[in-house]
């Protein structure tokens, strides 16, 4: 009985920070631009999280619980392990104030408890995850820089852009609430997986059934906890302008639902981050960007919270599994 209220209290507390950590780069603009209150974009945002997770949460969910290990060898214990591991990774990311990825330090969960039993598909993760990691969030970069490299900095050839944009302000607002919905939409898609994922490897839920359950405590996270975050996040936005942080959402979703149908657990942070670079660089230059502490602190934190999460998974294996 113990076990499984430590596995329910595992499960709400993970999906409760995915939603508070989620609901800042879906909704920060449209409540820093007043679109929406608070309470209204916790409520589309809980019904887009939910929608995205039941429509195209299947293929994430399959790679992190049945393609990276064989499915038998995810007992009860191991999923608790994973999803604990996560769960610790985070909260050190936490601790430095650096926005992480729920998905890279869950896959690193699950290579942990690999590790230990002697069965990983290595393929799957040297040849499809690794290369989109790295791929996708230049990507998010790159057609960032080039799309709003159209528009900015205002020059001769542009301004008809800029007069297009002011003489439809309703609709760009329109267009920066629905981009919102569409990130929620999208962090269905991929997040709500890394819950739902080992507990499907681990026999305790089905996948359709799984998602269906997790999805609404992103919701209840993103009401609870994710106040601070939202608050903080429509600050450092909106400065930025209604139109690129409406780019910088729409490229970031974009993307990450791609990744969702080839069923590679991503990470929204690093996607939405490398798009705000992109306009970091064009406002402030390349160098000044990349030389900030902060910029060099986040890629460091990127790279060790994943295989921190390895590690805390193997050895919570070695004390409390039997391989």
């Amino acid at each position: 009985m113990i076990k499984y209220i430590l596995l329910i209290a595992v499960l709400v507390f993970f999906a409760m920070n995915m939603g508070a950590s989620g609901i800042a780069p879906s909704f920060a603009a449209a409540i820093g631009g007043r679109l929406i209150n608070r309470k209204r974009a916790v409520l589309l945002f809980t019904f887009f999280v939910i929608s995205g997770a039941v429509i195209l949460g299947k293929n994430v969910s399959l790679t992190l619980g049945k393609n990276l290990l064989p499915q038998g060898l995810l007992g009860f214990g191991a999923a608790l392990i994973i999803l604990t591991s996560a769960c610790l990774s985070l909260f050190a990311a936490n601790i430095l104030n650096i926005p992480q990825s729920t998905s890279q330090v869950t896959v690193g969960a699950v290579v942990g408890t690999g590790l230990y039993f002697g069965h990983l598909n290595t393929k799957m993760i040297f040849l499809k995850i690794l290369p989109m990691w790295i791929a996708l969030p230049v990507l998010s970069y790159a057609l960032t820089l080039l799309i709003y490299r159209k528009i900015y900095p205002p020059e001769h050839d542009n301004l008809h852009i800029y007069q297009k944009i002011f003489a439809n302000e309703k609709k760009l607002k329109f267009s920066a609430l629905l981009v919102s919905c569409y990130v929620a939409f999208a962090i269905g898609t991929n997040n709500a997986a890394n819950a739902a994922g080992p507990l499907f490897g681990a026999g305790i839920l089905g996948i359709n059934l799984g998602l269906f359950l997790v999805s609404p405590l992103f919701g209840l996270g993103a009401g609870l906890m994710g106040k601070g975050p939202l608050e903080t996040a429509g600050r450092e936005i909106v400065p930025l302008g209604l139109v690129s942080a409406t780019l910088v959402s729409f490229v970031t979703a974009t993307l990450l639902i791609f990744a969702s149908l080839l069923g590679i657990p991503q990470s929204l942070v690093q996607l939405n981050l490398c798009s705000i670079f992109a306009i970091s660089c064009l406002k402030n230059g390349h160098k000044c960007t990349i030389d900030h502490h902060i910029t060099r602190k986040m890629f460091l934190i990127w790279v060790v919270t994943p295989l921190l999460s390895t590690g805390i998974s193997y050895l919570l294996s070695v004390l409390f599994l039997k391989g």
